[in-house]
């Protein structure tokens, strides 16, 4: 695979030296997040978002073609040594009230 060229076919052929420079190859592209492109220089979040979807199509091509006859449910999300999805960080909030007397009986003194 030839990464400058795959980078014009998504008509982002001006990190080509950024890939370069930092010794991205064919087996190191699939294993790129947002947060490498971003250490590398591709400063546009549209520019990253573009480069991670077209990684994401590399990577069901690189799985179908190692198990053809397999459906993508039996491979699993993603082909093995793939770099784990970002986590998500949700808030959650917890409230506990205990009235004072609220637990006691009537018929107790």
């Amino acid at each position: 695979m030839n990464i400058p060229e795959w980078l014009r076919d998504l008509g982002l052929d001006e990190y080509a030296s950024a890939f370069r420079d930092n010794h991205i190859d064919p087996q190191l592209l699939l294993r790129l997040t947002a947060r490498d492109l971003k250490e590398i220089g591709v400063a546009s979040v549209g520019h990253r978002r573009k480069i991670v979807d077209a990684i994401g199509e590399l990577r069901k091509q690189a799985v179908h073609s190692e198990h053809p006859a397999m459906a993508p449910s039996e491979l699993g999300n993603a082909p093995v040594g793939a770099p784990e999805p970002e986590v998500e960080r949700r808030q959650l909030t917890v409230m506990f009230c205990d009235l004072v007397g609220s637990t006691r009986k009537t018929c107790w003194p």
